[in-house]
């Protein structure tokens, strides 16, 4: 027995060919959509791709340009028959093929579910590419003389404005890295030659942080250095008083952005995907309505559309009986080159 059997004549014919066409070119639009949030993503993670660990951030954002550029092809091929059903003379050349797109639209479907999953737990992997990144672009910060480094200051300075945080956890990771260029050191200097000398590394650290960590809004001068000198400034306690520096780390802050950009794409993608299924049902009784006609001859002549020609069980019994045949067929070609082998 069929699923979901419906009854059709000439007008309800026409008008599920109708709103399926609908549906079909309103689904080109989604496409265009995904694709246009793909190339957004991209870009978004271009302006920064100097403080991702790898390259592997571009998959998704491609995989969407590319879901986004087949949704409007298939879109546009499938809103073509639904025009064409209207007149039986022109739906007889796409008879053969509309079986077949059915079934390819059936996997894509699957495959922008599973493109809209990726874009939930993308963000397992982007925290530790993010976290990994900015790491090794702090210590790049004092690099502005050096080919291929020496706009990671820029970057970072921009960035940690931009999203109003400091350093990768914290402000204090600034602390731990030497951020400022030896050309910019006195190393006669007495406090120079006793921090270098103090470290292990002899890299010159101190409690201070960039310009761009600082808080515009505080209502005092911004202290960046010796933050943790009490005696360096006047009525200040670092245990006590409020930092006018970004207390958020950038992986978080960055995380936030790009998370908040992947749900929502995510929740696109789930919407066009049932948007997809549904034409993909549309067309499919579109298809059965028209190859059921009681008088094929007589286009007015009622006929019946289904979902599926028999049952679930029964349609998941058949595709396992096929595939099962299928395996059997190649073992047996395999069997009989092997013996054609031993022959010879």
């Amino acid at each position: 027995m069929a699923l979901m059997l419906v009854k059709f004549d000439m007008k309800k014919r026409v008008k599920l060919a109708q709103t399926v066409w609908f549906m079909y070119w309103f689904a080109v639009m989604a496409g265009v959509l995904v694709f246009s949030m793909g190339l957004f993503f991209k870009i978004e993670l271009r302006k920064r791709s100097e403080l991702m660990d790898n390259n592997e951030s571009h998959f998704l954002p491609n995989l969407l340009i590319f879901m986004g550029l087949v949704t409007c092809g298939i879109n546009a091929f499938g809103g073509k028959v639904c025009y064409d059903s209207l007149d039986p003379t022109k739906f007889i050349k796409w008879k053969p093929m509309v079986k077949t797109f059915l079934m390819f639209c059936v996997v894509f479907n699957a495959l922008l579910f599973v493109t809209a999953l990726l874009c939930f737990l993308m963000r397992i992997p982007l925290q530790f590419t993010l976290a990994e990144g900015l790491r090794n672009g702090m210590k790049f910060y004092k690099d502005t003389d050096t080919p291929g480094r020496c706009y990671m200051k820029r970057t970072l300075d921009l960035m940690q404005m931009e999203f109003r945080c400091c350093g990768n956890d914290n402000y204090r990771d600034w602390f731990e890295i030497q951020w400022v260029s030896n050309r910019y050191l006195d190393f006669s200097a007495k406090e120079v030659k006793d921090r270098i000398g103090s470290n292990v590394d002899g890299q010159y650290l101190m409690d201070g942080v960039p310009f761009s960590c600082c808080n515009p809004s505080s209502p005092r001068p911004c202290i960046q250095f010796q933050m943790t000198n009490n005696t360096a400034h006047y009525s200040y306690d670092h245990y006590t008083e409020e930092l006018n520096v970004w207390k958020r780390g950038c992986r978080e802050a960055l995380l936030s952005y790009y998370g908040g950009m992947m749900n929502t794409i995510a929740v696109l993608v789930v919407l066009v995907t049932i948007l997809e299924s549904a034409v993909t049902i549309g067309l499919q009784y579109v298809n059965t309505s028209l190859s059921t006609l009681a008088n094929p001859e007589d286009p007015e002549s009622e006929s019946e559309g289904w979902m599926l020609e028999k049952t679930v069980k029964e349609t998941f019994t058949d595709i396992m009986a096929k595939m099962k045949s299928m395996g059997k067929g190649t073992k047996v070609e395999e069997g009989g080159e092997a013996a054609v082998a031993t022959v010879s």
